[in-house]
């Protein structure tokens, strides 16, 4: 089984382990019954097995829809609200005194000298201070104001490149309410790709931080000719007279004030209609340059509707860590779930999460640990690196440590896929592992890219909670499908959000068809009110990705291919632009070789390259230091760390391993690399060569490997 490959292998006596196995065996008869009577896992296996999504009729192509929403699909969160300026008014005057936004002070700054010479900044952070819904709202309502006092118009555009704070969702609100349309750009984007979405846009208008402008957009500022307005979410910066002519610099807090003191006079505010566009989102995109998608006012609503109905006692009680970027769908629509039922949203950063975190000192919190949520969204990267660091930490166990955890672990393994919970184990074996997120979470949310199934069951068993795996695109407002939290399968999306209804269409090149047995499969097609109305100012490639029926539902094309099983929940098995023809004629999955291989403690990353002028595939692997150096150490390879990566006798040896964790994955031999190339520096976004949610970016990373890439193909390289 699936469950028996995911296990953790042991070196343990096999006498006793006999006899440890039999005390399991009794533990779990004495405890079953008690469970049985007061646990609510009862109820929760059977809503695991049941149906979740049907089709609306019996045609190959027809659309499948959540059982829960089979003859009208959901699009409106509260009655009557119907753009994001009304939720966020309902809100406020539901839960006017609650804390919403919270943000760590920083108590002191340090610089940190590295053993190479390098210098580190380090913070010591103190407590959350927090604002209220009532604060919030004022805030949103003056800065609005006082966009409009430096002339922002009702339906023309303003742009936000900023880290992920409070003052994001504060100008964002700000935007909804007075009907601005929000073009977001992400914070680490490259220079090209940022003027590019600032003049297809025409801002004139840019809300910042000091750091982002002293630094990216002080590169690009002479490139922008019709920017007038640079506002700071955080102080003004001392070299802001640096800026050409015609360029004012603000606060934010300057235009609060303003806005505080405008006087409107019968000046009748323009509120959005629902089919207003809310937002421009420029996507980081695997390829090419980014597109702006314009998303909706009803698109929005619809998709958080769909996605709140997923997330079980969802309200007061909840806090959400932010640490994802806002221009990202992903964190944009789980922050505005949260708001939109009293829920807390604690700001962080990649930097200062966890107590290991990059940016915080040695010894002091990180944010998870200040904060403690109940709610946590994730992109897989992050994920793997928190599996890898996990296991790395197991192997250095004593030996008595490491058995006894691989035997919780491989225990709990076999009590998930029954249904079943280990409330014993949770709190000795993995109370630990639990804290590193802060101990109190309750559902992990996971998008962005696909997860292992490894990674999943991992974060199942260690963190004690339901990870809910998602699908959906910034063309689909980010809703498409989440898992329910009582289903522990892995490898799947789940079923559609109420809010949409997805059908399956033939490819025919890549050999997939609606009417396969025993599971449907084709391209993936999502209808609803949360599709999106198009590419901004790109007709042609709206008309590509979009269309709409004879019935006016709205579709977007995907690219995805995904099969649907018998209880309705949606499996993506690979993608339109993944997928190579070799020399040969056989057809190789990139992401799914990826996939296989990505889980292998010596690799934090990898890229698959195939050429159909060529019979085999190769690859550019970024190895783990410390596993690398290991290995090299094994096997007598003395030398620096490019030395090692460009070793023709280290890429043998990470080959071979590799070569085995392929046949482990059954892949066919055309799937597996023949030859690869060891990257000393890791891929970030900073790079260029994957994108903020950590997805290659297939064209960049081609150009920047190609003398690679020629050499492994045997080519003449001068």
């Amino acid at each position: 089984s699936q469950a028996a490959k995911m296990k953790l292998k042991h070196n343990i006596n096999p006498v006793l382990l006999q006899f440890i196995n039999f005390i399991i065996l009794v533990y779990t008869l004495v405890t079953y019954i008690p469970w049985y009577i007061f646990s609510g896992s009862r109820q929760a296996i059977a809503k695991a097995k049941q149906v979740k999504a049907k089709p609306v009729n019996s045609k190959p192509w027809g659309a499948y829809r959540s059982v829960n929403s089979l003859h009208c699909l959901a699009s409106v969160l509260y009655p009557g609200c119907d753009t994001l300026d009304k939720v966020f008014k309902y809100a406020k005057s539901k839960f006017k005194d609650k804390k919403l936004l919270g943000t760590r002070e920083i108590l002191k700054e340090e610089d940190e000298i590295q053993p190479s010479g390098k210098v580190f900044k380090k913070v010591i952070l103190g407590k959350y201070t927090w604002l209220s819904y009532e604060d919030v709202y004022i805030k949103a309502v003056n800065f609005g104001k006082g966009l409009a006092v430096l002339g922002q118009q009702p339906k023309t555009n303003i742009a936000i490149f900023c880290e992920t704070r409070a003052e994001w969702m504060i100008a964002a609100q700000a935007c909804f309410m007075y009907n601005y349309q929000l073009v977001t750009l992400y914070a680490t984007l490259g220079g090209p790709a940022i003027v590019h979405g600032l003049n297809e846009t025409e801002v004139t208008s840019i809300i910042t931080s000091k750091e982002l402008m002293q630094t990216k957009l002080k590169e690009i500022v002479t490139q922008v000719p019709l920017l007038r307005h640079i506002i700071t979410v955080d102080g003004k910066p001392t070299t802001w007279s640096e800026f050409p002519k015609g360029v004012i610099v603000h606060t934010m807090a300057s235009v609060q004030a303003m806005g505080a003191k405008a006087d409107m006079g019968n000046k009748q505010q323009s509120r959005p209609v629902p089919s207003d566009i809310a937002v421009i989102m420029y996507t980081s995109g695997s390829t090419g340059i980014p597109k702006g998608v314009m998303i909706s006012h009803c698109n929005i609503i619809a998709g958080i509707t769909g996605m709140a109905e997923r997330i079980p006692n969802l309200g007061e009680k909840d806090i959400y860590i932010g640490y994802l970027p806002l221009a990202h769908v992903l964190e944009l629509s789980a922050e505005l779930v949260c708001l939109s039922h009293g829920c807390r949203i604690g700001y962080s950063s990649p930097q200062t999460l966890a107590d290991q975190s990059s940016k915080i000192k040695k010894g002091s919190k990180g944010d998870v640990t200040t904060l403690k949520p109940t709610l946590m969204a994730a992109v897989p990267e992050i994920m793997d690196r928190i599996y890898k660091n996990v296991m790395n930490k197991v192997n250095e166990m004593t030996s008595f440590q490491r058995n006894l955890f691989i035997l919780a672990y491989n225990y709990k393994m076999e009590q998930i896929s029954k249904g079943y919970t280990t409330p014993l184990c949770d709190s000795i074996i993995f109370r630990k592992v639990r804290m590193l997120l802060g101990g109190k979470i309750r559902i992990l949310l996971c998008g962005g890219a696909p997860l292992s199934a490894a990674t999943q069951r991992f974060m199942n068993i260690c963190f004690c909670c339901p990870v809910g795996q998602g699908y959906g695109l910034t063309e689909s407002a980010g809703a498409g499908t989440i898992m329910e939290v009582w289903d522990y399968t892995t490898g799947r999306v789940g079923a559609p959000l109420v809010c949409c209804e997805i059908k399956l269409m033939n490819w025919e090149e890549g050999g997939y068809y609606n009417t396969d047995k025993p599971y449907p499969r084709g391209e993936v097609l999502i209808g609803g009110q949360n599709v999106t109305v198009g590419y901004y100012k790109n007709e042609a490639r709206t008309k590509k990705d979009f269309t709409v029926d004879e019935n006016g539902q709205r579709w977007l094309h995907t690219g995805d291919i995904g099969e649907f099983h018998q209880d309705g929940c949606l499996k993506i098995i690979d993608r339109k632009k993944d997928l190579v023809k070799l020399q040969a004629g056989e057809y190789v999955s990139l992401g799914k070789v990826e996939a296989a291989l990505k889980n292998l403690s010596l690799v934090d990353n990898i890229c698959v390259y195939a050429s159909s002028f060529h019979s085999y595939i190769v690859g550019f692997v970024v190895p783990n230091q410390k596993e690398l150096v290991e290995l090299a150490r094994k096997k007598g390879f003395k030398g620096t760390w490019e030395e090692i990566c460009s070793s023709p006798e280290m890429e043998k040896e990470v080959l071979k391993l590799l070569t085995e964790a392929a046949m482990a994955a059954n892949l066919e031999k055309f799937e597996i690399p023949v030859k690869i190339c060891l990257s000393p520096d890791p891929w970030t976004p900073e790079t260029g060569l994957v994108t903020d949610a950590f997805k290659l970016k297939r064209k960049e990373l081609t150009a920047y490997y190609q003398t690679d890439i020629d050499r492994m193909y045997g080519k003449n390289v001068k």
